[in-house]
């Protein structure tokens, strides 16, 4: 009896205990979740605004129900009116565009096809009425269904045969018990528009957010991001067991570029949707940031590989790491110079004229670098394993540098297809001093072209006699190593 009202008082205990623990749990969320909202609102105070917007939408098409005048004309409809705002009203202008213009259009082309249906399926009388009906539904419904399968259409116009289907449905199949198909196919109609168009007048003409200028942004973060990463991997690299832990989130912000394709996709297809604005005009080549940003991911699945070296095959000897630091911190520095003029040529809309410049030095020193590991190391470090772990990181590194290149290259697409302003002459002056040859950046030719053009060649363009008039190009002969100043 004592041991079975003692498992008794154990289990009470216990499921008091638990209780209570739920209650601790639950307690700690309430008190937690004001911290929550204001973190939310702090990181996007645009986030805010949104939330002002869809209130004051809803709050104006509501006048329907409130006055009776508007209630008399449009009737139980005007709830139609509400349903779009909830539906339609997007964070950006484009998504809002994108789905008011997709109901509306598809509201009026099926609303008028449900009443022609309905006055088709008048013609064979009460008997064939419903067979008719039914069969258009269905036909409707199947093509509709299935052009929704074509990627295009999926991406652009798939919210708009959704309603399509949805309209269609409704008018036709209503109008079979009620007499009065027009006037409920007008209402409908009116008060799906009317809601529509007021969801578009708040979301442009009250702080408008822009989908084009949000993917504008996103894609020089991005390669912003990358400069960050290669901006701490030589003391990262060079580190000591004595040196202080370096930065994570510094070397870890590159993660965000890899799941960032999606959200490009999704602010490309918005953007075409949204009206001139700022210095974004109409036909501005959208599908040129997704060329820049799929390139940028691919330097990021480079940047990943070089991040995993450093944690797990950081095995190269002292010796070894301190004879190439000058040529991988020169690699670095000058790659990092070029992907942060590239992230600032795309936010200030201007030309990256010294990009091509820093990227053109990271190649050279990318080259010596693998050089150096593949030659004279090789010769002076009798155990070959030794040195593998350095040629690793230096071909991932080359990997990074020459994606660098690529990305460089599609900048200056854009910059040429969406008309960039080109760098004032007294900016350029400003910046000579940290980069001292900026003028001939328009000169400089890949460092692959370097070895294979002769002095006599070199003096019969015109091009290159420019270029070796602000740069050097020393090319030593025990080493065969080329240098820019």
């Amino acid at each position: 009896m004592c041991k079975a009202s003692n498992i008794e008082m154990e289990v009470v205990s216990a499921g008091a205990d638990q209780k209570e623990g739920m209650m601790n749990r639950g307690w700690g969320k309430l008190k937690a979740f004001p911290g929550k909202l204001k973190k939310l609102g702090k990181d996007d105070p645009r986030r805010i605004i949104h939330s002002l917007k869809v209130g004051l939408a809803i709050t104006l098409v509501s006048l329907f129900y409130y006055f009776e005048p508007l209630y008399e004309g449009f009737g139980v409809s005007a709830m139609w009116a509400v349903m779009t705002v909830v539906v339609v009203f997007e964070f950006s202008v484009g998504a809002t565009l994108s789905k008011g213009l997709n109901r509306g259009l598809a509201t009026i082309v099926a609303g008028t096809l449900g009443f022609g249906a309905h006055r088709l399926a008048d013609l064979p009388g009460e008997r064939g009425e419903p067979i008719i009906l039914g069969l258009l539904v269905f036909l409707q419904a199947s093509m509709m269904t299935f052009i929704r399968f074509f990627p295009q259409m999926k991406a652009k116009y798939d919210y708009g045969l959704l309603v399509f289907i949805l309209t269609f449905c409704l008018i036709s199949v209503s109008g079979y018990r009620d007499d009065e198909v027009l006037d409920m196919a007008y209402q409908r109609v009116s008060t799906i528009l009317i809601g529509g168009f007021t969801s578009m007048l708040v979301c442009i003409f009250i702080c408008p957010i822009w989908a084009g200028h949000d993917l504008h942004n996103l894609v020089a973060n991005n390669i912003e991001q990358l400069a960050c990463f290669l901006e701490g991997f030589g003391l990262e690299y060079f580190k000591t067991s004595e040196d202080e832990e370096s930065n994570k989130t510094l070397l870890e912000g590159y993660k965000s570029v890899l799941h960032s394709k999606q959200t490009e996709e999704s602010l490309a297809i918005f953007a075409r949707w949204e009206p001139f604005h700022g210095r974004f005009r109409f036909g501005h080549p959208w599908k040129q940031y997704l060329k820049i940003g799929s390139l940028t991911r691919k330097c990021a699945y480079r940047i990943e590989a070089l991040h995993d070296y450093l944690n797990t095959g950081n095995q190269t000897p002292q010796e070894i790491r301190s004879k190439i630091q000058e040529e991988i911190i020169k690699v670095s520095s000058e790659s990092v110079k070029g992907l942060k003029e590239l992230a600032m040529a795309i936010k200030t809309m201007t030309t990256p004229s010294a990009a091509i410049l820093h990227i053109t030095r990271s190649k050279i020193a990318a080259k010596n670098l693998k050089f150096m590991l593949n030659t004279e190391l090789c010769k002076e470090i009798s155990d070959l394993l030794e040195v593998i772990p350095a040629v690793t990181m230096a071909s991932l590194l080359a990997d990074v540098v020459s994606c660098s290149e690529k990305i460089a290259e599609s900048v200056h697409e854009l910059a040429s297809l969406a008309k960039f302003k080109s760098v004032k002459p007294e900016l350029v002056a400003e910046r000579k001093p940290s980069l001292r040859n900026a003028e001939c950046v328009h000169e400089v030719a890949s460092v692959d072209k370097f070895k294979d053009v002769k002095p006599e060649v070199a003096a019969m363009k015109p091009s290159l006699r420019k270029m070796q008039s602000y740069s050097s190009i020393n090319v030593h002969q025990s080493h065969h190593v080329i240098t820019v100043e």
